[in-house]
Order: C-alpha cells, then structure tokens, then sequence
C-alpha cells in the first residue's frame, strides 16, 4: 500500500496554457517586474525560482485572477455565433498566468512553506473558489458550451476534440451549472467555505506534526537505532534548543525507526500516541470540527446537485461509479487481510511474551517486534539492506529501469533555478537524444513540507501551436543526510521513490492536444495506476542488481540477501493491507452517509472501525484529523482513497503482461505501455488499459501477490 499521493492543486479545473500555445496579447502582466507575471527565460522555460520571492505570489494571483475574469467575460459575451473554436477552446486556452502561479505556488507551498505563503494561501484560496464558481456556474458561458454540444455530432471532430468537449460540458453540469437563485448562492457560499477550512485543516496538521518532540539523553533507549539516523536525532536536539541528547518527532523517518529500534516501551508509547493523535487534543491545532463541518458541506452540495452522498457524487465520475462497486470491492479483500494480520498480531505478541515482557501487546509494540520476528524466522536485519539502498543509488536505480524500458536518459541540469537548495533537476532525453521534459527531486523531510511523498506538474504537456513540454516534480520526505553519513533508506523507502516516479512517466510521457487532457488528468481511481505498476520492478532481483550496490564497497546485493528480504517483507504483509483499507473504509464512512453527519468525530470513527471488525493493534493509516488525502483539499481524494488498492489490481495486471513475455524489459509491451501513459485523459481510463492489455483487468494476480491465494 501506498503512502502516497499526487498533490492536488485546486478542486477548480482551469483551463489554461503555457507559453507559445496561444498568440501574445498585451495586458497588464506585461507591465509589471514580478517573475511570476513575465515571460520566463530560463532553461526550458522552468519557474525563475532564484528570482521569486514569497511575497510575489499573492499580488500576482490578484493580477491573473481579474485577467482571466476579462478573459471569461469576453467568451460568454462573444456575439458570434458559439463554435469549437471561440468557445472550447478559448476557454481551454485562457488562464495562462493564474495557472502558471496556480502550479508553482501549490508545488513551493506544500514542499518549502513560511509565514509569508501560509498567509497568502488563507487570502487566495478562498478568492480562486468563488472564481471557479464565477466560470462554472456562468449561465451565459454554459449556454455557449451547451450549444456546442448539442451539435457535436455535425462538427466533424477528431476524438480528442470530441473528448475535450465532453470534459468541458460535463465540468459545468458536475459543477451545478442547473441551480437558479437561492440554490446556486448557497453553492457558492459552500465551495468557498470548504475552500477555507480544506486550507485550516492542512496547517494545523503540519503545525502539530512540527510542535511534536520526544527528547531523551539515554542512548540505551535507541537501541540499534543506525548511526546515520541517530546523527539526524542529535541534529534534531540541536535545532530544537537541547544541548544534547537526542530528539525524535513525528515526521516518518524519525518516528519509524524509533518504534524499530527503541527497546523503551513507554517512549514507544508516547510517539505511538502523538502520531495518532495529532489534530486531535483539543487545542488550537484541534481539527474535529473542521472536518466534521466539511463533511457536512460535502453532502449538503451533493444533495443539491441530485445525488444522495458526496460519495455518490465524487463515484459517479471515476471508473468505480458508484458507492456500492467501491464498497463490494474492497469486501472481497478485506476478511483475508484481517485473518492474516491477525496472524502476524498472534506471533508478534508471542515474541513479546517470550522475552518477559508483561501486558498486553499494542499498537505501539507492532513495529518493534516485527523487526524481531523477521530477524528470528528470516534471520533478516532490515539495517543491514539499508547500506545498499543509498538514496543517489535508488533515483539512478528508476533512471536506468527507465531506460531499460523506454530508452531514457537523466542528464542533471545545476543551471536550472530550484526552490530549495536540497533539490536535483535533470533534463530527461529520449534515446534519439530529444529533449522530453524536466524533472525536479527533492528528497528530504524539513519543517516547511508537507509528510508524505507526492508529484507536481509545474507544467503539463500540450500541443497545439509547437510542443509545450512537461515540468515534473517528485517529492519525498527521506531522512537527510548527516554529518559523514548519507541518507540510507528502508526497502519500503525506496519503494516509495519508485512509486512517485511513475507518476512523472505519467506526466513525461504524455503526448496530447489539450493541455487539461494531459499526463495525471485521469480518474482519480486510474491516476494511481502508473505509479504502482513501476513498484513491481522495485523488488525484481533482476532489478535490484542493476542499482542496489554498498556505499562504501560498492559490492552488488547478494542473492542470498534479496531472497532474505523478499521472504521477510513477505511477514507483515496482513499489517499493511489492514492498515490501508482502514483508512478506505473511513474515508467511505464520512462520505457514504446520506443525512446526519456526526459531530463526535472520535465516536464516529471508532463506531466505523468496530463494524470493520478491526483489531485493537492496528489503527487506519490516516485518522480523521490528520486525514490529509480527503481533508486537507476541496475535493482532494475524498471518497476516493480507495483508489490505490483499486490501482493496485491493474498494476498486478499489467505487470503480469510483461512476466507473460519472459522478459521484464519486453520493448513490445513496454511500448504499448508508454502508448497508454501518453493518451493522458484523452479516452476512458479503462478504454486505455483494455488497449494496452486486450481486455479488462483480472483480479487473481493481485490476490497471489498478497498471499491470498496460491
């Protein structure tokens, strides 16, 4: 399961372009100074990140926001008779400079955050809904729309145009474009609502992640804690004002090992309990009203758009369709993911008692014994892999799979601006030496990002005046480098840097028209597909030969280490399905509801999970008050997280088509492959998996990955 995401920008699709798609017209961008509101002349025309400052953004938006105004009222206000060309795309091509501005400021704000963009954020994010709103609920501009379409089958269109133009007109149905008076004001006043406390929501969360900290100056209680991870505690005790000791937060790469290593059961306790309460004690970082309320306003403007949930809503446009299919879905899997977890709970628990230990096992003991489970049936030390997936050594691990497959190349660019020092940019070359796009990596946990891992487009692939080619950022929060040691992942790390990657060959890979039927403009059910496939790779020890190699010797991994750790990884494998569908499942839980949303969230929640049958151990990956994905986003992933694991049976799926060949690298299936990543959202997502595969997907290879099925 993933712990992953594409960041989502706004709820809001608007249209725009980037530069050369239309012709230059004169405005009041060009006669400013601020770098976000002129042309870019840098290398492939990335942001001028060297050159903007914080205080840029928000006088700039202001700037966009009434150009696009001006341009949206000239569209609807065009006495012209309403063709494909003045009014889809027209509004396709509109936006230029509030995209631009809309794309670098979500990429800067979630990954290199201050007071000056949080501050902005509040002011615009509230402003850039009621604009949404102002084009899809325009009664004059859907008229246009409207009249398009009900010709489309005499304009002779070609099917990305005819595809546009769906997307276009269903955008403005989807949005309410329908309500009249009293309705439609109500609406608006929600989405702009939602749009305040999704942004509340985000900052208390990464406000109580930071004020967290466990300080301790016994080195006992590390345990074997690696010296690479206990340099960044004493680094993290510094920082913090400590003179010395060690200083752990809740920020994965610090809480993670420590519930590993830490033989303290009572300071495991105390990370295991600030983890899962954070946005949860109810002060003024305290998110249960905000996302109780959200959820309120979700159903409210679903009921008013004709449907009986947000989750019928939100289905109703993914590839799932309906409440019903999601919930059937993951009911097939979860009773043989609950056994086996409560297998591993059973051993785990086993291996506590025979060590003396008293009490009953918890939550908080899960991670530490596992280790001790997998050292004792595996004789396998997860430390000892760690040398061997050295974080430089991972990227050029995906580089060469991406040539192996595609015919790739990375050429790093330190000519090219970035936002923070700890970023690497390469130009990606296709391998008649073309350029192809860029793509920035930025690997390390900080206080100004964001947790998780995710992916931006800074921008996306269009072709309409001359190629328009993708900007791509992955984003990840891996333990930094520290003193003499760098920064060493977990199998499970890497994995993850794997899993984002494919989400920039979604955005690199795109060969379209229209920018907004581009690179991750798919269903939110199929976005998650080319990431997770690439996973599959990962764990190959064909694959792993090719980049995991010592730090310091440089010696390959051995064989009989890769099969020790395919072994181990194997255990565990209950704990993770669990802890994911959890998650799903209360995801469903806030949005499936047709009346009377709760305001006693912990009760709601814990009511949620006993109907599951969850067990006491294991909680939902995301809690409701730090449940990024669904609540820190108008939209967001709500009623959608499900959507890894439905991802997660086309990636077995497609994967097995490469294994089918005897060739892991097949051109001709690697070729097919790319084919489906460069249609974007051009067709149907399931449309482009039964082209490339043949036929729909089966479920089998994903229940034989898991250990559900022989």
């Amino acid at each position: 399961m993933k712990r992953t995401s594409i960041a989502i920008m706004s709820s809001i699709l608007l249209f725009a372009a980037c530069k050369d798609a239309t012709p230059e017209k004169k405005s009041e961008t060009t006669m400013t100074d601020n770098p976000l509101l002129t042309e870019w002349n840098t290398p492939h025309g990335v942001p001028p990140f060297d050159k903007i400052k914080s205080s840029d953004y928000l006088p700039a938006f202001k700037i966009a926001l009434k150009e696009n105004q001006d341009e949206i009222t000239a569209i609807s206000e065009n006495t012209e008779t309403p063709t494909f060309k003045n009014t889809i795309e027209a509004l396709e091509f509109s936006g230029k400079y509030l995209n631009r501005i809309q794309r670098v400021f979500s990429a800067v704000n979630g990954a290199n955050t201050d007071n000056t963009l949080k501050a902005a954020a509040k002011e615009i994010t509230p402003a850039i809904a009621a604009h949404g709103d102002f084009i899809n609920l325009n009664a004059k501009l859907y008229d246009r729309v409207k009249a398009v379409y009900d010709q489309k089958g005499e304009l002779n269109l070609s099917p990305e145009e005819t595809r546009l133009l769906d997307e276009t007109h269903k955008r403005f149905v989807r949005a309410g474009i329908s309500l009249q008076g009293k309705a439609q004001d109500r609406l608006r006043e929600i989405n702009k609502r939602l749009a305040k406390l999704s942004g509340d929501f985000g900052e208390n969360l990464l406000d109580e992640t930071n004020a967290f900290e466990y300080h301790t100056k016994d080195k006992k209680e590390l345990g074997n804690l690696p010296a690479s991870l206990t340099s960044l505690a004493v680094e993290e005790a510094t920082k913090r004002g400590n003179k010395d000791g060690y200083s752990f937060t809740l920020q994965r790469p610090s809480i993670n090992p420590f519930l590993q290593s830490s033989p303290n059961r009572a300071a495991r306790k105390k990370l295991f309990d600030g983890y899962a309460m954070r946005a949860n004690n109810d002060n003024e970082n305290d998110n249960k009203a905000i996302l109780s309320e959200m959820a309120t306003l979700r159903l409210e403007k679903a009921k008013l758009l004709g449907y009986e949930s947000h989750a019928a809503y939100i289905l109703s446009d993914n590839m799932a369709e309906t409440p019903e299919a999601v919930y059937g879905f993951m009911d097939k899997l979860w009773p043989s993911a609950l056994a086996m977890a409560k297998s591993e709970r059973e051993a785990l628990a086993k291996k506590m008692k025979s060590e003396g230990v008293s009490g009953t096992f918890a939550g908080s003991d899960w991670r530490h014994y596992v280790e001790k489970v997998r050292k004792e049936r595996y004789n396998f030390d997860e430390e000892e892999t760690r040398p061997y997936f050295e974080v430089n050594a991972v990227r050029d691990g995906v580089f060469a799979l991406a040539k192996e497959l595609f015919g790739l190349s990375f050429k790093e660019r330190n000519d090219i601006p970035k936002w923070h020092k700890d970023q690497q940019v390469f130009e990606v070359l296709e391998a008649n030496g073309d350029h192809l796009g860029i793509i920035y990596m930025d690997f390390f946990a900080r206080e100004s990002k964001r947790g998780g891992a995710w992916m931006n487009a800074l921008r996306s692939q269009m072709n309409v005046n001359g190629m328009v080619t993708p900007i791509v950022t992955n984003n990840f929060n891996y333990p930094a480098p520290s003193g003499d040691s760098p920064s060493l992942l977990s199998f499970t790390e890497a994995e993850t840097l794997f899993h984002e990657f494919g989400h920039a060959l979604h955005g690199l890979f795109s060969n379209v028209k229209y920018e907004s039927l581009s690179g991750t403009n798919v269903p939110r059910d199929f976005v998650e597909f080319p990431s997770q496939v690439m996973e599959n790779w990962m764990s190959e020890p064909q694959v792993l030969r090719m980049f995991a190699k010592h730090y310091k010797t440089g010696e390959v991994i051995p064989d009989a280490m890769i099969k020790k750790m395919k072994d181990a990884n194997s255990f565990n494998g209950g704990f993770a399905t669990v802890e994911y569908m959890a998650a799903a499942y209360l995801d469903m839980a806030w949005h499936s509801k047709t009346e009377n949303i709760p305001t006693d969230v912990n009760a709601f929640e814990s009511a949620a999970m006993k109907k599951l049958g969850l067990i006491d151990e294991i909680i939902p990956r995301y809690r409701s008050t730090y449940f990024g994905h669904i609540f820190s986003n108008p939209v967001g992933y709500s009623a959608g997280y499900y959507s890894y694991l439905w991802s997660e049976v086309l990636d077995a799926d497609a994967f097995q088509a490469f294994k089918d060949t005897g060739n892991l690298f097949d051109p001709a299936t690697a070729k097919r492959y790319r084919k489906m990543l460069s249609m974007g959202g051009s067709q149907l997502g399931m449309d482009l998996y039964k082209g490339f595969r043949g036929a729909a997907p089966e479920i089998e290879p994903l229940l034989k990955k898991k250990g559900f099925m022989e």
